[in-house]
């Protein structure tokens, strides 16, 4: 460090005007007339994105790496480049209809934090790098969280690069009319420890008054299709008693989805988001009902046993009605729990900077999930208005956001060494 302008390092903050500027300036690629952001991966909207985010890397100093996938790798030297980097990042594709935050915020806290390092000449032992991941949204191409998960070997290359979207583009093609795919094999690049900053899609940091999650993991998800089958009947000639209506049977168990995840609190989470009535008429008895079933909690153990309760229910009621259920496993994402030093890190910083928190969880996938699977990996939370993500209202404050950052910053240097 020049002890020209050494400081403190636990009085160093971050410049939150540079990052809140920074973040509307990349918002502006994409801007929607609702005030959030649509920039689909691999369009030229997200190279455009990439564009600027790298330009802004290589004016700070980094030297940027571009992976087959189109990761991107931003390093700042330390003092032992033999030392695997610590890495900061997230993604900078949006949903269709997205906001300014979601994946954006963490990309360039992280940049942030090696913009502050410079102001006062800071070095680190370990190097440090940014990463914006290809596809963590999965709007334009499946899988979700693409980039990662090809680094982290959950899926090839090459069934990464088959993926088309709906006018039958493929990830590969894409990659290569943007300019944005490299010649690093992914995950031929070392990671010491990930850090990820994020908004946090959900109301719990705003409903607790708290400015930090300090999060644990993420939750496991299983993802079924559930199918009821009675039969159509007319809805005036049938009596009740007599009737196989699939719909009522399928509600039943429906709400025992909700109440599968109230007796497994508090990170229980049961939903059905979808279903599909056949005929669909409005005076016909439904005969079959289709419905997704959404199973979270925070271990797999727990959400499996949710899982079960949900199966054993609906034996007993097809015993009961005499109508057929069927429930289909279509997805299964294992639960995440973060490495200890790292939550705890961020736990610590937290602290040290007098920010209020709280432990988190979240309901949602990461890059971090795979990241963790290769390296200690932890992510820091801020609050979101009203737990709204997805959606061009999407909003956050200029004072979280600074809040944020500066813990990742201290996190970071805890684990990079000064």
């Amino acid at each position: 460090m020049d002890t020209a302008t050494a400081i403190n390092i636990d009085q160093l903050r971050i410049n939150g005007e540079r990052l809140w500027d920074s973040l509307m300036e990349l918002a502006r690629i994409g801007a929607t007339a609702k005030g959030g952001v649509c920039r689909l991966t691999l369009t030229d909207l997200d190279r455009q994105g990439r564009d600027l985010v790298t330009s802004w890397a290589r004016e700070a100093g980094l030297t940027v790496t571009i992976d087959k996938i189109g990761n991107g790798f931003m390093r700042r030297a330390g003092r032992n480049n033999a030392l695997p980097p610590i890495v900061m990042g997230s993604h900078i594709d949006t949903q269709p209809t997205g906001g300014k935050f979601d994946g954006n915020y963490g990309v360039l806290s992280g940049l942030e934090v090696v913009r502050t390092l410079n102001d006062h000449s800071i070095e680190t032992e370990a190097p440090l790098e940014v990463a914006f991941w290809t596809n963590e949204e999965g709007s334009r191409f499946v899988p979700v969280m693409m980039g990662s998960g090809v680094f982290a070997k959950a899926f090839t290359l090459e069934h990464a690069y088959a993926a088309k979207d709906t006018e039958g583009k493929s990830v590969k093609d894409e990659l290569t009319r943007i300019g944005y795919i490299g010649a690093q094999e992914p995950g031929d690049h070392p990671i010491g420890a990930y850090f990820e900053a994020h908004i946090e899609q959900g109301p719990v940091l705003e409903d607790n008054d708290k400015t930090i999650g300090v999060v644990q993991g993420v939750l496991g998800i299983r993802w079924f299709d559930c199918t009821v089958t009675g039969m159509e009947a007319h809805a005036g000639p049938t009596p009740m008693a007599l009737r196989k209506d699939a719909m009522q049977v399928a509600t039943h168990l429906m709400q025992e989805v909700v109440a599968a995840a109230l007796r497994h609190k508090p990170h229980g989470r049961g939903t059905v988001g979808m279903v599909h009535v056949h005929p669909n008429s409005r005076n016909v008895i439904p005969g079959r009902v289709k419905f997704s079933i959404d199973l979270r909690n925070a271990t797999d153990a727990l959400v499996d046993q949710m899982a079960d309760e949900v199966k054993a229910f609906a034996a007993q009621l097809a015993q009961k009605t005499g109508l057929g259920i069927q429930i289909e496993m279509v997805s299964s994402y294992p639960a995440q729990a973060f490495h200890p030093d790292c939550v705890d890190a961020v736990a610590r910083a937290a602290k040290k900077l007098g920010y209020s928190n709280m432990p988190a969880v979240s309901g949602a996938g990461h890059d971090a999930v795979y990241m963790a699977q290769l390296a200690p990996a932890g992510m820091v939370f801020i609050p979101c208005k009203d737990g709204i993500s997805h959606n061009e209202i999407e909003s956050a404050t200029p004072e979280h956001i600074t809040a944020g950052c500066n813990v990742l910053l201290h996190a970071v240097l805890e684990r990079a060494g000064t």
